[in-house]
């Protein structure tokens, strides 16, 4: 088993991480293709000509593509370009709906009932989430299936506007499960 040498120098110049870029000074080829900031292409040129272009009009010179020969460089405001790229992210990992469950019990009253039913409204409506409706059965309430089944026809009939159902109400052992997906 050999072991590989480790340099303790950290990054070489001609290396570049998975997702950072190379910026201003810290690129160093030879040639590089510049796109203004307008988004014309400014031809090749070395990148003191390209960061002195970049510099006299305040902004920065970004390898937006580096795999390319010659690499291409934009000039741009860096700091705006990953704020904006964050905000994507951002947006991105928020709208991936989740699986919310809502439990009720067959003698629950019926102002916790409303509660929940505005509950499921919100997850439903607002965050486009996907519902389990389950009512759990204890003890000798297991032989009164019916009264849970009244429950979840009127649970069901109050969220009908903002929901469709996924899979109907069905008996699981001690549970009664209902999968609820937003209109």
């Amino acid at each position: 088993m050999g072991f590989r040498r480790m340099d303790s120098n950290g990054p070489r110049p001609g290396n570049v991480g998975a997702n950072k870029q190379r910026v201003n000074e810290m690129i160093r080829v030879p040639q590089i293709l510049v796109i203004s900031e307008k988004g014309e292409q400014l031809g090749v040129m070395s990148p003191q000509d390209a960061l002195a272009r970049a510099r006299s009009v305040d902004l920065d010179l970004v390898e937006v593509a580096p795999q390319l020969k010659p690499p291409v460089c934009r000039i741009m405001d860096y700091g705006k370009f990953k704020y904006q790229q964050r905000k994507r992210v951002a947006k991105q990992q928020t709208n991936k709906p989740q699986i919310k469950e809502l439990r009720l019990r067959p003698k629950t009253g019926i102002a916790d009932v409303e509660v929940k039913v505005n509950k499921c409204r919100e997850f439903l409506g607002k965050d486009k989430d996907k519902v389990i409706l389950s009512i759990v059965f204890r003890g000798r309430e297991s032989a009164h299936v019916e009264e849970g089944e009244k429950l979840m026809r009127y649970v069901l009939d109050r969220v009908e506007d903002v929901a469709k159902i996924e899979s109907p109400p069905r008996l699981m052992g001690k549970r009664m499960i209902c999968t609820l997906a937003p209109k």
